[in-house]
């Protein structure tokens, strides 16, 4: 009995570090596709337009427990990746009198909290860091959805949403007020499961 006793412990024990495992492994990971991933800006331009302007150049991770209702979020922007459609301007804003793309060559976002609908992700917050300057940023979601992509034969997250920051926050403040210092931040991004 002693003995029997001892072997379902043993399989007690099993069980349990088996679905613990299986709970800590949940999230999956998808790594930022590049080519369909991307992060614009608008700003107010002396008061006549609003401009645009983009960033090419992004990468990271994201991790998703849907069951769980959890994940993060961290991705990479090359600053130096700034497009405007002009080469004169993009030069001006990788220089240091705005993103001083050569000391600060990367544009950061961590989440510390995603919040969920239902199934729909609606509200990722955490933290924007651009040029070394942290602040709290929350980024509301307008569209998100995962699917089987037979393109990669694997499943595949894609979400849009957006964000206002102050940029005079963040050290490029020039120019304000005749360019606004309110900037609209948003994005395109899609993740594909490892």
């Amino acid at each position: 009995m002693t003995r029997l006793n001892s072997l379902l412990n043993s399989l007690l024990i099993g069980l349990t570090l088996a679905a613990s495992a299986a709970g800590a492994s949940a999230a999956d990971r998808y790594i930022i596709d590049p080519e369909h991933t991307y992060s614009t800006f608008e700003y107010k331009h002396w008061g006549l337009s609003y401009q645009r302007g983009r960033f090419d150049n992004n990468s990271g991770m994201i991790e998703l427990d849907m069951g769980g209702k959890t994940g993060a979020i961290n991705i990479a922007i090359d600053a130096s990746s700034v497009s405007t459609g002009s080469e004169t301007f993009n030069k001006i804003l990788r220089s240091d009198n705005f993103f001083d793309a050569t000391q600060f060559p990367q544009i950061l976002f961590k989440s510390s909290n995603m919040r969920f609908d239902g199934d729909k992700l609606v509200q990722v917050d955490g933290d924007l860091t651009i040029r070394g300057i942290t602040k709290p940023a929350s980024f509301e979601i307008t569209h998100f959805n995962c699917r089987f992509m037979f393109l990669y034969f694997k499943q595949a997250c894609g979400a849009n949403g957006y964000t206002k920051i102050l940029r005079s926050d963040f050290g490029v403040g020039r120019y304000v007020p005749f360019v606004s210092d309110e900037v609209t931040l948003s994005f395109s991004v899609e993740g594909i499961k490892e």
